[in-house]
């Protein structure tokens, strides 16, 4: 019987020949762990009795959701964190350079077949170079840092086969936002997302990551893009036997597929507050917004800054909209610099800010307050995530929030 990429991925691991519902005990190639949750890791990790880290080089610690500091408490991360890292030999330390899961892939600390655990629920980001990797808690995470390992169950996989070319205008976005929506907030719960079919093969790294990054919205354990020449020059390897066997067999036994035509899928949004409200952007033209987010770890790299700049070039934000961008790194940001996209977002009337977390959590600026209303190209829309609970959150692509900057309400990209 043939098997899923995810199957192949815990098989290899493990050594042991696995099917979905098995317990396995796998050996953890990297861990990242989060400026938010770092204080609770420590506790229990000293709690649980460890007196050293299994791998300090497989170990990395970025602060990106709390830089710069908002609240005061803020530096007592900071504190704990560096503690910990100079008490336990960990240099892998990333300081503001960037949002955890742009880094983990971009600074090659993850390569395809690797098992990854990170404490942030949008680990799954990491699947669009081929690994397995899902979010955890503070005690699991503190778990593996003494001991390396970790249990996971062997999820079903869901088959997403994409073919053809998407529509001008339409971004990797929309595509994942119309799948949360068909599946539902818990419809791929524990289940693995496989990707396949010639669109997908046509997607950049960076797109494929936009939908590896949201799949938790649909609940799953994670998302999987089979590793490519794409995936060799992003990651500046050469792929192995093995990572070249990632790729779901044809006799591979699927919990469904999800067959869509590319040419089918239209600009869309996810409405408040729920990230499976999904309704075409020409459903909602005419609606008024106060401000425009451009960032974060599902759309803040360097295609998504072009896009934007693309849409904004020789136009002017609406003067009542404020248009926040915030590149996903430091690298991201100075590309987008040579490129000259900074420079025409800027131009545009947009607020350029440091690379990191940001809006996206509801830090470092432009938060909101009582019926305002948002487009943000971030991956959630709860209640209170920018402001205040009556703040209005609508999810879009790059390309369609920064059209509706410059009409100043919903608006198609096209």
């Amino acid at each position: 019987m043939g098997q899923t990429i995810i199957e192949k991925i815990l098989a290899h691991n493990t050594g042991k020949d696995v099917k979905p519902g098995d317990i396995v005990t796998v050996n953890v190639d990297r861990v990242m762990l989060d400026d938010i949750m770092i204080p609770f890791i420590v506790d229990k990790f000293h709690e649980m009795g460890f007196a050293k880290v299994w791998d300090p080089d497989k170990v990395v610690l970025i602060y990106d959701h709390l830089v710069p500091a908002s609240q005061q408490d803020d530096t007592r991360h900071f504190r704990v964190g560096d503690a910990f890292v100079e008490q336990y030999g960990i240099k892998n330390i990333h300081r503001s350079d960037g949002i955890c899961h742009q880094l983990m892939t971009e600074a090659g600390y993850v390569k395809p077949g690797h098992v990854v655990f990170g404490t942030d629920s949008h680990t799954t980001t990491y699947g669009c170079v081929g690994a397995f990797s899902t979010g955890i808690g503070y005690t699991e995470m503190a778990s593996i840092l003494g001991t390396g390992t970790l249990w996971v169950k062997v999820p079903e996989t869901i088959k997403v086969v994409i073919d053809g070319k998407l529509p001008e205008g339409v971004m990797s976005k929309d595509v994942i936002l119309r799948l949360i929506g068909d599946l539902g907030a818990d419809g791929a719960t524990y289940r693995a997302l496989e990707f396949t079919g010639s669109a997908v093969k046509d997607m950049s790294i960076a797109s494929r990551t936009t939908m590896a990054n949201m799949a938790i919205e649909a609940g799953a354990k994670c998302a999987l893009f089979t590793p490519d020449e794409k995936t060799e020059e992003y990651c500046e390897i050469k792929l192995d036997d093995f990572q070249k066997s990632l790729v779901g067999d044809p006799d591979a036994v699927y919990l469904k597929e999800l067959h869509y035509q590319a040419e089918d899928f239209v600009p869309v949004m996810a409405c408040p507050s729920q990230v499976d409200k999904i309704r075409n952007v020409s459903e909602l033209e005419g609606t008024v917004i106060d401000q425009v987010f451009i960032g974060s770890c599902t759309n803040g790299r360097l295609e998504d800054l072009q896009a934007a700049a693309e849409v904004l070039k020789g136009k002017s934000v609406a003067p009542f909209v404020k248009l926040i961008v915030t590149p996903a790194s430091r690298k991201v940001y100075e590309e987008a610099a040579a490129c000259g996209a900074i420079k025409t977002l800027i131009e545009a009337g947009a607020i350029v800010t440091h690379p990191g977390c940001g809006l996206c959590c509801g830090r470092t600026g432009g938060i909101l307050s009582d019926g305002e209303r948002v487009v943000a190209t971030n991956n959630r829309n709860f209640l209170g995530r920018m402001g205040t609970s009556k703040v209005e959150i609508y999810l879009a692509s790059p390309r369609t929030a920064a059209a509706c900057a410059v009409a100043g309400k919903i608006v198609s990209p096209v």
